[in-house]
């Protein structure tokens, strides 16, 4: 068992409240609805997050350890059919389970699975990480079938937690790293799952985190940030002497270029495109340092990079400055200009705004937030202090004619009157308005990282 009270207050928070793992592993059927769910909407709307198993030391345990445990609701013919929560069972996760079952003790060592993302490609699931861990295949049911090679290369590499699908192409594309290791590697997987592309990019010194990147039409943008991989450390620490840059590389492969860039945390990307010469993104940032000990003591922004590949500088202007994770587009849009953006308000970093003006009494703590990026507004979809929510995903709606908000964001969030949390799906056209449906979960989903609507084939 954790140990809670003996933990550092900062680490403790991340146990406890809207963090707190759950222990049980649920399969509930058809779900109750308040509202209507879009009639076309048919697939699974999953998200992964850390939910820990035991924590070795809890002095030192910090949020984003741990195995990994999707949840997921599967929606059909406008009903909620099912929701699973199931732990990702590398082999040391299925034999802890196998032991807690048993009522024997753990051994020493937190074990551990991928906990960041899970996706849908070639027609298949997938629950990921990076850093060296391999991908876990997983049934359709939420099972873990077992680790599997996904975007593997000779080197040892295979796809991220941020991998990105270009939809023109349905190629995957990745930007793998190993500890310890002087390089990482672009790593493009077909549509049908086989690897048909590796780029080598040396990195010399100690590894940074390469959480996320951009991808663009033309270009993959890695981000050399000052979190290295600290050998005395044993973990990612913020090294101020570092110096920043970007690394832009041609989706075709061929040499890397580095440019300067200010000494910033890069959290998370939305989107990139090619504009001539210029490659705009989007991305959430925030000033160092940061400590992985405690990730929401920074306070991420949303901005807009300009990066000059004639010139060879990189331009920064603010777009949004509430602190804000989770950026998401409808992915039909990836690697392409964009007006549309979705970012969240989460407990994570635990700031209250306001969204129209300085009333206290009106401050959100948790809130769905719909940039227009071509009219430079946007939209708050607020919820009460106690409804915690984290990332949504957009998922196209199935009778549209594709426009680019035509179709509706689905997060979990936390429902405090029944001890449990709700599915809820929101209006991407209508963003403000109340939620077209709340499917109303047995249980609780603690605040975790990424997920996607994944439809049926």
């Amino acid at each position: 068992m954790i140990d809670i009270d003996a933990m550092p207050a900062h680490r403790r928070r991340y146990l406890q409240g809207p963090f707190a793992p759950v222990r049980e592993e649920v399969t509930a059927y058809d779900l109750p609805v308040s509202g209507r769910l879009p009639g076309g909407l048919r697939g699974r709307y999953l998200r992964m997050g850390p939910n820990p198993l035991g924590v070795e030391d809890p002095a030192v345990h910090f949020w984003g350890l741990g195995a990994g445990m999707v949840h997921g609701v599967r929606i059909r013919d406008g009903r909620a059919e099912w929701y699973r929560n199931r732990w990702v069972r590398s082999a040391e996760v299925g034999a802890a389970l196998e032991r807690l079952r048993r009522g024997e003790p753990q051994p020493p060592g937190m074990p551990v699975s991928p906990n960041v993302q899970v996706i849908g490609h070639a027609g298949r699931t997938f629950a990921l990480v990076e850093g060296g861990l391999p991908p876990h295949e997983l049934g359709y049911e939420l099972d873990t079938i077992g680790p599997c090679a996904l975007g593997g290369t000779p080197a040892g590499s295979s796809v991220n937690s941020h991998s990105k699908v270009d939809p023109r192409t349905g190629d995957l594309h990745s930007v793998a790293y190993v500890i310890g290791r002087s390089f990482a590697q672009h790593v493009v997987t077909g549509p049908d799952g086989t690897v048909v592309q590796v780029t080598d990019v040396p990195m010399p010194g100690e590894m940074p985190f390469l959480h996320d990147f951009a991808l663009s039409q033309n270009h993959v943008v890695l981000f050399d940030i000052p979190l290295r991989f600290s050998i005395a450390a044993g973990q990612f620490a913020w090294d101020r002497e570092a110096q920043a840059r970007i690394g832009v590389l041609p989706r075709s492969g061929g040499p890397v270029r580095w440019l300067p860039a200010d000494p910033l945390y890069v959290s998370h990307t939305l989107n990139a495109h090619d504009d001539g010469e210029t490659i705009t993104m989007d991305l959430i940032v925030a000033e160092g340092p940061l400590d992985v000990t405690d990730p929401g003591a920074i306070v991420p922004v949303l901005e807009r990079w300009s990066v000059d590949l004639a010139g060879g500088r990189v331009e920064r202007r603010r777009i949004d400055d509430r602190a804000q994770d989770f950026p998401r587009i409808n992915d039909a849009f990836a690697a392409l200009p964009h007006r549309y953006g979705y970012s969240a308000i989460s407990p994570l970093y635990g700031m209250p705004f306001t969204a129209g003006g300085p009333h206290p009494d009106v401050a959100f703590t948790n809130a769905l937030i719909k940039h227009d990026l071509a009219a430079g507004t946007a939209q708050v979809h607020g919820f009460s202090r106690e409804e915690a929510v984290s990332e949504a995903a957009f998922a196209p709606d199935p009778e549209g004619r594709g426009g680019e908000d035509e179709g509706f964001l689905m997060a979990y969030v936390a429902a405090p009157e029944r001890g449990a949390s709700d599915l809820v799906v929101l209006s991407a056209q209508d963003f403000t308005g109340p939620p077209l449906a709340r499917v109303h979960l047995p249980v609780r989903v603690p605040l975790g990282y990424h997920g996607n609507w994944i439809p049926d084939a």
